[in-house]
């Protein structure tokens, strides 16, 4: 084979890992109602089982990426492999809230580690002027695991049941581990005998601007896809969960149409990455403030055009992994890479608390108390479109001195 062609074969089956890595992450979301009968809790409890999920992967994300640096892609990915799968089959057996937060809590550990070695793959595989729409096609792919955990995962918990459906999802994290190891060829890095470059990352504004592109764009479908959104449509919207499942699918696949464009978007123009972000963050805001307004419950038409907009937030959130590519050398990709998606988890562990929180203290699951719920989320846009520009300025102006001085 070619090494063009080896690069590829890499790339996919690391693709494939991060496919089954994100029905992991999500099989939760559509499992929620169930979930909350099998293990007996109420929304708080349910956003405890999502939230320790995301903190583990998002507290993770420093010490994840500063470990790809040095370990290299593969090992890591095996680790997380096989990690998610013991998380599957504890969530399996459990039958009280300790024993489903201990599941949850290895699945998000196991998917912490997968994401950024995929994408140290695409950084070290791939000319750079390609990479935006690498990261954007690993990302679009990705998500052909978030539609496997909304129809096929609604039909086989109604057809098999808890258990048999969540070990199932086990040996999915058996079949990734065994085709890591036979594939994947990622030679160790060489010690430098330098620190990974925590600090240096840190320091850098494209880093912090990348951070905040993941942590505002990414939030809102986040917690939709993973825990709020089949509630909200079957109970607040008082959908079929069908029709629910269809409307989960739909996000998914025009996230999958919208990511290409936007990555070629991005390489062609990269001085207007942060105009693209920005217009995701409003068009999300508005869209969500069509539907909250709207008295009672809203049209199907409307939460169509909801789930659409949305789909733009993953999408819009890689964007924020080309930031940390851009301004950081090969040496802190992988720590970089966990920065910016750590601070993306940290929204979005936030958003699920708050809407979970807020239908606690407001009562019911009718459209009031979902209309209450979901407002949570214009402070941390609001928020995340701020510090998007300051960073902007910051990255810009040290880049002008660079050249200035060159």
């Amino acid at each position: 084979m070619t090494p063009r062609s080896t690069a590829i074969l890499i790339w996919a089956v690391g693709v494939l890992a991060y496919v089954i890595a994100v029905f992991h992450r999500q099989s939760l979301g559509v499992a929620g109602i169930e979930a909350a009968a099998r293990l007996d809790v109420g929304a708080t409890g349910l956003s405890v089982l999502a939230m320790c999920q995301l903190l583990v992967y998002a507290s993770m994300q420093v010490p994840v990426g500063m470990l790809v640096d040095r370990l290299g892609s593969k090992r890591m990915l095996v680790l997380g492999a096989v990690v998610m799968a013991c998380g599957e089959l504890v969530f399996a057996l459990a039958e009280g809230l300790l024993p489903g937060v201990a599941g949850r809590t290895l699945i998000g550990c196991g998917d912490a580690m997968t994401f950024i070695s995929v994408i140290r793959l695409v950084g070290l595989s791939f000319p750079a002027r390609h990479n935006p729409l690498m990261v954007q096609l690993t990302g679009l792919i990705g998500q052909l695991g978030a539609i496997a955990s909304a129809v096929p995962l609604i039909h086989s918990l109604h057809t098999y049941g808890w258990t048999p459906t969540f070990m199932g999802a086990a040996v999915l994290g058996v079949v990734s581990a065994f085709l890591l190891v036979t594939v994947v060829r990622d030679a160790r890095p060489e010690r430098t005998g330098e620190s990974p470059g925590l600090k240096a990352a840190w320091a850098e504004p494209g880093t912090r601007l990348g951070m905040w592109t993941h942590a505002a764009t990414q939030c809102s479908a986040a917690a939709f896809l993973m825990l709020w959104g089949y509630p909200f449509l079957v109970q607040g919207q008082g959908l079929p969960p069908s029709t629910a499942g269809v409307l989960l699918s739909t996000l998914t696949l025009c996230g999958m149409v919208c990511g290409p464009l936007l990555g070629y978007l991005a390489g062609r123009f990269p001085f207007h990455r942060s105009r693209m972000v920005l217009v995701v963050i409003g068009t999300t805001a508005g869209a969500w403030t069509a539907v909250l307004v709207w008295p009672g419950r809203a049209p199907l038409w409307l939460l169509v055009a909801l789930v659409v907009v949305l789909a733009a937030n993953g999408p819009g959130s890689m964007i924020g992994f080309d930031y940390a590519r851009t301004f950081n050398p090969a040496t802190r990709i992988g720590v970089a890479t966990g920065i910016v998606n750590g601070g993306g988890f940290v929204a979005s562990v936030s958003v699920i608390v708050l809407i979970g929180v807020t239908l606690d203290l407001v009562g019911g699951s009718g459209p009031e108390a979902f209309r209450w719920a979901f407002a949570t989320q214009y402070p941390i846009w609001a928020l995340g479109a701020v510090q998007v520009i300051r960073y902007r300025g910051k990255a810009r102006r040290l880049l002008s001195a660079a050249r200035a001085s060159a």
